[in-house]
């Protein structure tokens, strides 16, 4: 069980954020599902550019796609975790091949049985003034 990790705002992190990238990594397909029961509310929303999905089924869908199209990607956090009461936000980067192919960073927040229930996630660094 991934351990909890202590923020910079003093926070602990909550197991099920490690999880949740995990599960991204996940190459076994038919394993994804029992993961998403475990870290997610039954109603999460996940948005982020390219997607908005509802529902821990429109979320699996929406991972294994992910893992059928970019097979030898590894999603790692490029960044500590912030937070503060249910929230918690982190940067995250994508590689395939050894090449960084994308970055961005999420916020999600974890519902008070300790599940994600929410992910709002952005694509690039943001941009400055």
């Amino acid at each position: 069980m991934p351990q909890e990790q202590e923020t910079g705002s003093g926070l602990a992190v909550p197991p099920v954020l490690i999880r949740m990238l995990a599960l991204w990594n996940e190459q076994d397909l038919s394993r994804i599902r029992g993961e998403i029961d475990e870290i997610f509310s039954p109603d999460v929303i996940f948005i982020d550019p390219d997607n908005h999905v509802v529902g821990r089924d429109a979320f699996e869908a929406m991972v294994k796609t992910f893992r059928t199209r970019l097979p030898r990607a590894v999603c790692s956090r490029s960044s500590g975790v912030d937070g503060h009461h249910d929230l918690h936000r982190y940067h995250w980067e994508i590689h395939q091949d050894g090449q960084r192919i994308i970055e961005g960073f999420d916020v999600v927040k974890v519902d008070a049985s300790g599940l994600v229930s929410r992910v709002e996630g952005f694509f690039g660094a943001v941009p400055r003034r």
